[in-house]
């Protein structure tokens, strides 16, 4: 990852394609708010993604996760989220593992269905996190 300051905003970048591509960022942070770009299953390290649903949301989840660490934060500070996925038959494995990271953060999240740009691709998260400011 990679992290650039510019005022009181900070950018991510986790090294995908297509955030060149498209000219956009990972995440960016301003002041306490985070907002995480439209976030897949791909394995940015080993540059593979699984044909598993369940095993890219959970991949989708550690990119995420990675993207707000970068800026001081965690999922538990997601207030917001958009859920997009491509099959309907592969809802019920993505909902367990959604499930499964948000039982304690429980955010605002709706799912949508929709086609994504690479057909290997079968979630696509964004979000928006808030970091929680010191208790006073």
């Amino acid at each position: 990852m990679q992290r650039e300051k510019i005022m009181d905003r900070q950018r991510v970048s986790s090294g995908s394609i297509f955030e060149e591509l498209y000219g956009h960022s990972r995440a960016v942070a301003v002041g306490d708010t985070i907002y995480v770009s439209g976030t897949v299953g791909f394995d940015y390290e080993n540059k593979t993604i699984s044909e598993d649903p369940a095993e890219q949301t959970r991949q989708t989840f550690r990119n995420i996760e990675n993207a707000l660490e970068e800026v001081g934060s965690s999922f538990s500070d997601v207030v917001r989220m958009i859920t997009y996925f491509t099959d309907q038959k592969d809802w019920k494995a993505i909902g367990e593992v959604l499930r499964e990271q948000l039982k304690d953060v429980r955010p605002v999240n709706a799912g949508v269905r929709v086609g994504l740009i690479d057909p290997r691709m079968k979630i696509e998260i964004s979000a928006i996190a808030v970091r929680k400011r010191p208790a006073k």
